[in-house]
């Protein structure tokens, strides 16, 4: 007689806590203690499917004053479409807990935890966050998606930063993911993103709207481009009931227009605006407007970036302009984007 073999996929494990196939699970990482001695954990969920598939991980919070990634986190694991999920998703909310209970983008010791990747278990605070955080729960990944906002005081034009090579999955995710803008963008030692790729783990990094903010134009096509990508991967099966804006373009470079004088700032171009090579972004003055100077663009592009804070120092990186080889198709992306909101954004 034969012996029937199990086909049934094995529970995904977490730490110690284990998550049968088809069910899902929230766990709470144990990271610290604060001086009352109170513990203090990352949350995590865990959507394990009944099938095989890749192992996404969602996370927002690596600066804690980003937050925009907690609610796109909470909507994607609302949404419908997750219930006949093949593989498994993790979803972190916030990463840097400690940041996010202080609003600020660092950790208590002033470190950036996307600075700290690999970590050490031996090393700095952030150090040893990162290699908990790494070895619990990235290191399960299959695909990455980082999700990111402007700093505080500056707002960002939904976009995909990733290393790009052609025909690689990464580029396929930024494909399906739907930003109007794609930058290829250089690998920073000691991010989640250099760790990842080197370790063959494709990544997207999101980054859309400001920090300490939530900014529905940015949350809610992060939302929609996450489940793209996972139709990609099927991971999910059907089509997106949304209608898909433009292809997004890929720009070729970027740079900042920055603050000729100190003084206030007035913007004359709003952010996704189609800007040409020494146009007057805006003008920086004394409080009487005597003393003037113009802040002019640094190439022909599209506006992706711009500070929110009318107080400027000389030097100060005002406007990011993304530039591309195909300007017009990649105005037509933003237009496209743009239209899409409901209500419409104040670009």
């Amino acid at each position: 007689m034969t012996k029937k073999v199990s086909t049934a996929r094995a529970p995904f494990m977490l730490g110690q806590e284990s998550v049968a196939p088809g069910s899902r699970r929230q766990v709470d990482v144990p990271i610290a203690r604060l001086y009352t001695h109170t513990p203090l954990h990352i949350p995590v969920e865990v959507v394990h499917g009944r099938k095989e598939g890749p192992v996404l991980l969602v996370c927002g919070g690596i600066h804690g004053d980003e937050i925009n990634g907690v609610d796109i986190v909470r909507r994607l694991l609302r949404a419908k479409a997750i219930t006949g999920l093949r593989g498994t998703l993790i979803a972190v909310p916030v990463v840097n807990v400690f940041g996010f209970l202080q609003q600020t983008r660092y950790l208590p010791d002033r470190r950036d935890l996307n600075r700290c990747f690999p970590g050490s278990e031996a090393g700095s605070l952030g150090g040893r966050i990162a290699a908990l955080f790494r070895e619990q729960i990235v290191d399960h990944a299959t695909h990455i998606i980082d999700l990111h906002t402007g700093a505080i005081h500056r707002t960002n034009l939904p976009q995909i930063r990733a290393q790009l090579t052609p025909g690689s999955e990464t580029e396929r995710m930024a494909d399906a993911f739907g930003a109007p803008v794609v930058l290829n963008a250089e690998l920073r030692e000691g991010s989640l993103r250099h760790y990842a790729q080197h370790r063959g783990i494709p990544v997207l990094t999101y980054e859309a709207g400001e920090a300490l903010r939530f900014d529905e134009w940015a949350i809610a096509p992060g939302v929609s481009g996450i489940l793209r990508v996972m139709r990609r991967l099927g991971m999910l099966t059907g089509e997106h009931r949304r209608r898909r804006p433009a292809p997004a373009e890929l720009a070729n470079g970027s740079g900042w227009a920055r603050a000729p004088i100190d003084g206030i700032l007035r913007p004359l171009v709003n952010l996704g605006a189609r800007v040409a090579k020494g146009e007057v972004l805006g003008k920086v003055a004394d409080p009487f407007g005597n003393d003037e100077g113009e802040v002019r663009a640094v190439a022909d592009g599209i506006v992706i970036g711009m500070s929110r804070l009318p107080l400027a120092n000389e030097g100060e990186a005002l406007f990011h302009i993304a530039r591309f080889d195909a300007i017009e198709e990649a105005e037509t992306a933003v237009e496209s984007f743009q239209s899409m909101l409901t209500p419409p954004p104040v670009f």
